[in-house]
């Protein structure tokens, strides 16, 4: 057992060292390694990894070392929050602030600085006029706009897809070239030479090249740079200079690279050629993770960068997993796709002798009312119940390959109806599909009439439903009296029939007064752009006591993902010249599917103490560990198939792929069965006491369902019977 080392706290100063808690030996020697070291740390999760990190951060700070002078780095900028609230805090010590970044956002911030040296070198039509970036939803809109009239022409005719996913497929694949490190011309080549399925499938990768090509060509000709082209400049032209690459050593000297394991093989190359020039760096790997590699995350590349680090550590205690967890780990991770294990132990916690519990059901409404009572029993603190297991709602999560509307209806509201807390999250949801969206969208076409936007009165009154804070049925009939889409009147409630009135009530009837006079009041002034728009309808009315948006946490987080969703379309698309009305061409924009970008407020907490609803992969990423997990539907293929993405493919772009070799049969099982068993491995890494396994009959599709995960836990639990 490591041996630990109890810290006591003398004044603010000491006390911003270290928290109050126990660190390892281990822990410690990397933590107070000298200025100098430069440290590899690989171990599997939930072994104090970045709690590694984080501590040296504050380190360096208290000795001595210049806050700018520190870099930190991540794959994504929601991984950034630990070390965020260091560089926050108030009692940090006192200096220049520590440099929190992914290495896309540096690229940015370079291409930002230093655009007259790269842009005429890089091929960019007007030079002299500054850069646009894009976001993934103003990328996506151009790219609509370039391959709508192909579309029409005959392009992909031969393919079913959402109009929204063939526009992201072929953004994603510009993304990869640049992230893996290829020409983004050799995508449709590589993809083409892979094939050994139906010829009419080479033509749809022809055609996404061709795609591909234009939207590289428009971005140069009207200086955009989306993701790809931001990677490409910065290490085509910007790196190799050398008054760039003396900016970046002479600022930062002292490194902090965390879950390198799921960046990209770009990323790694820049650490590998900078890491010489720093005086210190602490890069941390993520054993048996990756689980971004749909999205161009290189594993092998990431554990290269070990060669040139002074020092290798790894941890061999996780803080998380019961030791009942963990031999179900092994067993579960083995009958899957044996991963390489690294011996690991756990402090003999309370004794659980159930770390595995099957929950089963003939339907599958049937299976979600069985959950929420076992969530129910195991908050309610009864004497009955062991004291290892009366949890908090926070500490439990309901997880799903998937996470469908259906889905996250059926289980928010069976626990909102027994007053439990919950949340959920899913990144991948587009913001038209959010309520509090719509309500928004219907409300801001009935304050501008010269959009010609026309809401039905479903729209209408669901908006009104949730702007007033009432129910639907009083919503519709509202509705039903007052609106005209004709002419976007609003009739006032004084002019109601009393009956009417009586039924809807005078609370809500005043309230919809109030809404109704500030939406007149605001057609007979200039019109606002959007996003200004929506701040004041959210702050002088939505959000006042009584609306709809007073109490919902989660409304309001949509409508400030929303606002600045909105605000980055304007900033983007106000040079555009011919554009009629920027609010407009947003909503029809979503209208069409477009994804929103990645918002952190979506992966914040609003409620901290609440059940968390998530996707299985979103709950990895997010890098926290809960006491009790809910697997719904292991029968269903979705935790073990890939997406089906017919224009792109994700192992056939990587680095690691031969260039000519064709992705077979046995290819795909092999790679479908290591992604699950990082899959279980990460979930079950992440969880302390117990899964629980939600089985029905019919799947949430309706169907039997008989996936290889179902299958894997059929085969331990027969081990585990025949011993």
């Amino acid at each position: 057992m490591a041996h630990k080392a109890i810290l006591f706290f003398v004044d603010k100063s000491i006390a911003l060292l270290y928290p109050r808690f126990m660190l390892t030996s281990n822990q410690l020697a990397v933590i107070e390694a000298p200025l100098t070291s430069k440290l590899f740390l690989h171990a599997p999760a939930g072994t104090g990894k970045s709690t590694v990190g984080v501590e040296r951060l504050k380190f360096l700070l208290a000795n001595g070392v210049t806050g700018d002078s520190i870099l930190v780095i991540t794959p994504q900028r929601t991984l950034q929050e630990p070390y965020l609230e260091i560089i926050r805090s108030p009692e940090r010590i006192a200096g220049g602030e520590a440099t929190p970044a992914t290495v896309g956002g540096l690229a940015r911030r370079m291409v930002d600085l230093f655009w007259p040296l790269a842009a005429e070198a890089a091929g960019f039509a007007h030079p002299e006029n500054p850069p646009v970036f894009l976001t993934l939803e103003t990328s996506q809109y151009y790219m609509a706009h370039l391959v709508r009239p192909l579309l029409d022409a005959g392009y992909f005719e031969s393919l079913t897809i959402d109009r929204n996913r063939l526009y992201s497929q072929i953004l994603d694949n510009l993304n990869k070239s640049a992230a893996v490190g290829f020409p983004h011309t050799d995508i449709g080549p590589r993809l083409d030479s892979a094939w050994i399925g139906e010829p009419s499938q080479r033509r749809i990768y022809a055609d996404a090249q061709d795609c591909a090509n234009r939207f590289r060509d428009f971005c140069l000709q009207n200086n955009l740079l989306d993701f790809s082209l931001q990677l490409e400049v910065f290490w085509n032209h910007l790196w190799p200079d050398q008054a760039v690459r003396n900016y970046l050593t002479q600022t930062c000297r002292h490194l902090i690279y965390d879950n390198i394991e799921e960046d990209i093989p770009r990323a790694h190359d820049l650490i590998r050629d900078w890491l010489p020039e720093f005086d210190s760096a602490l890069i941390i790997f993520d054993e048996d993770a990756g689980y971004r590699r749909f999205l161009g995350a290189d594993t092998d590349t990431a554990f290269a960068l070990r060669e040139l680090c002074g020092e290798e550590v790894s941890f061999d205690e996780t803080f998380v997993m019961s030791e009942e967890i963990l031999q179900l780990e092994n067993s579960l991770t083995e009958a899957i796709a044996p991963l390489p294990h690294f011996s690991l132990f756990t402090e003999k916690k309370e004794e659980n002798p159930e770390p595995l519990k099957l929950i089963l059901s003939r339907f599958y409404p049937e299976l979600i009312d069985s959950i929420v009572d076992e969530i129910q029993r195991l908050i309610t603190d009864d004497e009955s119940q062991p004291s290892s297991f009366r949890l908090h709602p926070s500490d439990i999560v309901i997880l799903a390959p998937y996470l469908s509307d259906a889905l996250r209806f059926a289980v928010t509201s069976r626990l909102e109806a027994r007053g439990i807390p919950v949340r959920t999250h899913r990144p991948s949801r587009s913001l038209h599909d959010e309520p509090a969206s719509q309500a928004l969208f219907a409300l801001a076409a009935l304050a501008h009439p010269h959009w010609d936007v026309r809401p039905s009165k479903f729209d209408v009154a669901y908006a009104l439903r949730l702007a007033l804070d009432t129910d639907l049925v009083r919503a519709q009939l509202l509705t039903e009296i007052v609106y005209r889409a004709k002419d976007f009147s609003l009739s006032p409630f004084d002019k109601i029939s009393s009956d009417k009135q009586e039924r809807i009530t005078f609370t809500f009837g005043n309230r919809y007064s109030m809404l109704r006079d500030w939406i007149l009041n605001y057609r007979e002034g200039q019109p606002l752009p959007l996003d200004h728009f929506l701040r004041r309808l959210f702050g002088e009315v939505l959000s006042q006591p009584g609306f709809g948006f007073h109490r919902n946490l989660d409304a309001a987080r949509i409508a400030a993902s929303l606002i600045e969703s909105v605000q980055k379309f304007r900033q983007v698309m106000q040079p555009v010249e011919g554009l009629a009305d920027i609010g407009r061409e947003y909503i029809a924009m979503l209208n069409d599917g477009v994804i929103a970008a990645q918002y952190l407020e979506s992966w914040k907490s609003e409620t901290d103490d609440a059940v968390l609803v998530s996707p299985a992969y979103s709950f990895l990423m997010m890098n926290r560990p809960a006491s009790v997990q809910f697997w719904l539907d292991p029968g269903s293929g979705g935790w073990y198939e890939r997406l089906d993405q017919p224009l792109t493919h994700p192992q056939v772009l990587s680095r690691a792929w031969p260039a000519g070799r064709q992705w077979t049969f046995a290819d795909e099982e092999r790679a479908n069965d290591e992604s699950m068993a990082r899959l279980v491995s990460g979930l079950l890494h992440r969880c302390r006491q117990r899964i629980y396994l939600g089985i029905s009959n019919l799947g949430e599709s309706g169907f039997e369902g008989r996936g290889a995960l179902l299958k894997a836990f059929q085969r331990v639990l027969q081990d585990v019977s025949s011993e």
